[in-house]
């Protein structure tokens, strides 16, 4: 959310144009069989970047972070360069290979060329984690080599890779010995509970390319990572968890137990209607009308509270009302508004991050002061939950961690929220909507922003303008496909055209919208394949900015939202 009034953000049009067009060049995975080697050289890079070749002298190795090994690849675009590491690999003519590596950070692409055949990639947008790439390719039938490659996008973050495999009949050419079968994990540890899921936590094993998860000697889920959450869990109940590490080679023997008890009760969100609004009131004056808590409008069900600060702590927030500027609204008032409010049946959280927003989550210690200061803001202030609304990038590995420890301080009355941008929420494999996903027992709506983005691509691969009911429609369309709830997703949009640089629709657009996906009236030109009508709801920057236009926004969307079935 912006604090300045028509602020624009770069516009990420391009994205759109790059997504649509890299679509094309994903292809399928295969599987080689049991007599094939990997045949890249220095696949792990522990022998610096032996046997590769980066352009504009973009590449160098780093120990952390790695996947596997004591070494990965750091390749950082520029304005002029993708950061391209490229390996001449000896293949086998008229032979299939499967061509795979894991990456972290920026826009990370894999590739090969000169195949003989058709020449391959595939790609993922920034990731906080290591996510595995994977694609095959069938070399032509005078073929002998062929080049992989790894490449970033220009101007973007730097990526990291590890552990790239050209998997399939040897070429001749020698590659790295063949893997080992990892040792077991260690440190297996009870991270987080709720009152159907458990959090669990473990060590890096070198030579790992992965880990599964077993609750009571079943396997319940893989990761990559060195985490999970096990879902689906009877409330107040204790759990065996034991975890393998495995690679290509093999499995390893299972980790020490440890036991998880699951919290009594359940679910976020208290006695919130089934359609719910949620309006940001302004902890400051930018232009729009200074408001009280008392002030907002009936309408909103959900008041997010915008912004706690950062302290000098990791991971730690306050809140620090603005009295000066909001015409010597005293805290006491604030307090006393906030329990009127509660009283009338409404909700009030802290929102944490918006557009300025520094707070960072990216270790288990800040996780820990993330979930306690948040726990006494609450108890300060009387709080109902949170609001995250991190624009400038967040951890899921870190930020689940904290929400979890927040939940259980809270119980499970907290109301937990967040208000992801667009291209946060393009895909599962984004940090934002994985965190999603990992809380989803405990979250209560996620309202993505709908403007300040340009173009993106609709669930249906197709690319949509902002500022349009077929945006919000098959852009919602990803998150309720991806996993959420309907009654998880909500569709956020400005108050006014002041609200936002770009992408303000009319109320009645957005009621069209709403419409859509819970009826399937009023729809565009993208139709959803069903209708959702346990859809949340909608939400507004800001309850300030609707006040400057007469209430005009929540005056005809509040009561629309009220209505749906």
């Amino acid at each position: 959310m912006d604090r300045a009034p028509g602020m624009p953000r770069p516009t990420r049009r391009w994205v759109g144009a790059v997504l649509g067009a890299l679509a094309l060049c994903f292809a399928g995975m295969g599987q080689a069989s049991a007599v094939d080697v990997n045949n890249a050289k220095n696949a792990g890079f522990e022998s610096g970047l032996s046997n590769w070749t980066c352009s504009a002298g973009s590449g160098t190795t780093v120990s952390s972070p790695v996947h596997g090994g004591s070494a990965a690849l750091k390749a950082t675009p520029a304005g002029q360069d993708n950061a391209r590491c490229t390996q001449t690999v000896a293949v086998k003519p008229s032979s299939t290979y499967t061509l795979s590596t894991w990456v972290q950070g920026g826009y990370a692409y894999l590739g090969a060329t000169g195949t003989g055949t058709t020449d391959v990639s595939t790609w993922t947008p920034d990731s906080t984690s290591w996510k595995q790439l994977t694609t095959t390719f069938t070399t032509g039938a005078s073929t002998t080599s062929v080049t992989v490659y790894t490449h970033g996008w220009y101007g973007q973050p730097a990526y990291y890779a590890d552990d790239v495999s050209v998997h399939g009949p040897d070429g001749g050419g020698g590659g790295d010995p063949a893997p080992t079968i990892p040792a077991a994990p260690a440190g297996l540890t009870v991270t987080g509970t709720s009152s159907s899921s458990v959090s669990l936590g473990w060590n890096t094993v070198s030579g790992a390319t992965g880990y599964n998860v077993y609750r009571n000697g079943t396997k319940v889920t893989a990761v990559s990572g060195t985490s999970a959450t096990v879902t689906g869990l009877a409330a107040s109940t204790s759990y065996s968890f034991q975890v393998t590490a495995t690679n290509s080679a093999g499995e390893s023997a299972k980790s020490a137990a440890v036991t998880g008890t699951t919290t009594p009760g359940g679910g976020g969100g208290g006695t919130l209607p089934k359609h719910a609004v949620t309006g940001y009131w302004q902890n400051f004056n930018n232009g729009a009308t200074v408001q009280k808590i008392s002030d907002v409008s009936a309408q909103y069900d959900i008041i997010a509270v915008a912004f706690a600060d950062a302290t000098t702590t990791p991971g730690a927030v306050t809140f620090n009302l603005d009295s000066a500027g909001l015409g010597g609204y005293t805290v006491d008032q604030f307090k006393a508004d906030i329990r009127a409010k509660q009283a009338a049946g409404k909700k009030v959280i802290v929102s944490v991050g918006g557009e300025r927003g520094t707070v960072s989550v990216n270790d288990s210690a800040s996780a820990t002061n993330f979930a306690n200061s948040v726990h006494s803001l609450m108890q300060t202030y009387g709080f109902d939950g949170v609001d995250i609304d991190l624009e400038n990038g967040l951890n899921a590995t870190y930020m689940t961690q904290a929400l979890r420890a927040l939940a259980a301080k809270a119980g499970p009355s907290l109301v937990l929220t967040m208000a992801p941008q667009t291209i946060d929420m393009q895909s599962t494999s984004n940090a934002y909507f994985q965190t999603a996903l990992n809380v989803k027992d405990i979250l209560t709506v996620v309202n993505m922003q709908y403007y300040n983005s340009g173009s993106m691509l609709g669930c249906d691969g197709k690319v949509y303008s902002q500022g349009s009911v077929d945006f919000l429609t098959a852009l919602a369309c990803i998150q309720l496909e991806g996993g959420l709830s309907p009654s998880q997703v909500g569709l956020g949009l400005p108050a006014s055209t002041r609200g936002a640089g770009s992408g303000y629709v009319s109320p009645s657009v957005v009621n069209n919208a709403l419409d859509c996906l819970t009826k399937g009236t009023g729809c565009g030109t993208f139709k959803p394949s069903k209708t959702y009508p346990d859809l949340r709801g909608a939400m507004t920057w800001s309850t300030n900015w609707d006040a400057t236009a007469g209430n005009a926004w929540s005056n005809a969307v509040g009561p629309h939202v009220h209505g749906l079935p």
